[in-house]
């Protein structure tokens, strides 16, 4: 009996675990896939319910030390108060976007909207008297002049369309995901030992340290951009409406948006103090004026000291803001710039480590 050649047997016993680690590999890829599949409708309530719990975890474990330890209280309060924060502000914005949009109709079927064009137009060179046209017709008929724009504006009304339709949608996720970050308070500690060790089993030279700056990170920009954004909308809100403003919850909304992608709001509070000096008598015009120059404030002075030096670039959160919206509604709003802001930070601190390691 001819013995086997020890070079045929390797090749054998190697091809042997190489199929062998395929299969292990195909069978945890199939099961990471399906569990993706199973959870995936679920992941906007997942990421929000983490990026809530790591904001306000202070704030709950300082209201747990002074409730005498009793967690479950503290996050009962917590989820209560988030509940009335988000539902308040929610309803009056919805509600006044209605009625901004009522005014709108009734301002189209009038011919009010838009003031008829000055004759001088029509001397501006090549597209004067073409302007001139189109600015008389919508004066007079909006419908008219909209209708010929139709092919153009079709696929903005389409995304526009798409996104208040999934507003309600949205918020309901929103509310969900505030009572589930209510449940994650108690357990808190433990659930930051079990991300930790997953991470250290991922990478073991950064994986803690990654898990603490994805923690800093989403506090930073959840209080300096998202939590800051939110203060100077209800405090130029609640002025607008009491001074009676035409669309101050749309106002309301730009206030929001504006902040949060980091522009800031003086692209609105300046049209609105200028209207308000040209409109109202002196008493509301000066006490809108100083509630503008409030949310002015918090932008320019209160913003900066909250955020960190190394904060995130405007361009990822403006990309974070309009991926949000559009892949997930409203609460892309807030998830986006959070989500991203993570991402960069942990990239940013992956390359520059390697690169300290490798020097």
């Amino acid at each position: 009996m001819t013995e086997e050649p020890r070079e045929s047997f390797n090749y054998r016993q190697l091809n042997a675990t190489f199929v062998e680690i395929a299969i292990h590999v195909s069978f945890i890829g199939f099961l990471v896939y399906w569990t993706f599949i199973l959870i995936s409708p679920f992941l906007p309530f997942i990421v929000w319910s983490v990026v809530l719990t790591v904001a306000l975890y202070p704030g709950f474990d300082w209201l747990a030390a002074l409730f005498g330890g009793r967690r479950r209280l503290a996050a009962a309060l917590i989820t209560i108060l988030g509940l009335l924060v988000v539902i308040g502000p929610v309803t009056w914005l919805g509600l006044g976007l209605v009625d901004g949009l009522k005014t709108l109709i009734q301002q189209l079927d009038s011919g009010k909207l838009i003031p008829p064009p000055s004759e001088t137009i029509k001397n501006w060179p090549l597209v004067g008297q073409e302007i001139y046209d189109f600015w008389s017709l919508a004066s007079t008929n909006v419908r008219s002049a909209l209708t010929s724009l139709l092919p153009q504006l079709q696929l903005l009304g389409e995304i526009l369309l798409d996104t208040v339709s999934s507003a309600g949608t949205g918020m309901l996720k929103f509310l969900a995901s505030v009572i589930i970050a209510g449940f994650l308070f108690s357990p808190g500690p433990q659930l930051v030992v079990a991300t930790k060790r997953l991470a250290l089993r991922i990478d073991k030279a950064y994986g803690e340290k990654f898990v603490e700056l994805a923690g800093a990170t989403i506090r930073a920009v959840s209080r300096g951009v998202i939590g800051i954004s939110v203060l100077q909308a209800v405090i130029g809100g609640i002025g607008m409406s009491f001074a009676g403003i035409p669309g101050a919850s749309l106002l309301t909304l730009a206030i929001l948006v504006l902040g949060i992608i980091q522009i800031g709001p003086m692209l609105i509070v300046a049209p609105v103090v200028v209207w308000s000096w040209t409109t109202l008598t002196t008493g509301p015009a000066l006490a809108l004026t100083a509630c503008m120059a409030i949310v002015s404030f918090i932008d320019n002075f209160l913003k900066p000291f909250v955020l960190s030096s190394g904060s995130t670039p405007r361009v990822v959160t403006f990309i974070g803001v309009v991926g949000g919206v559009i892949t997930y509604g409203f609460a892309g709003l807030f998830v986006g710039p959070v989500v991203l802001a993570v991402a960069w930070d942990l990239m940013n601190a992956w390359i520059y480590d390697k690169e300290k390691s490798a020097g």
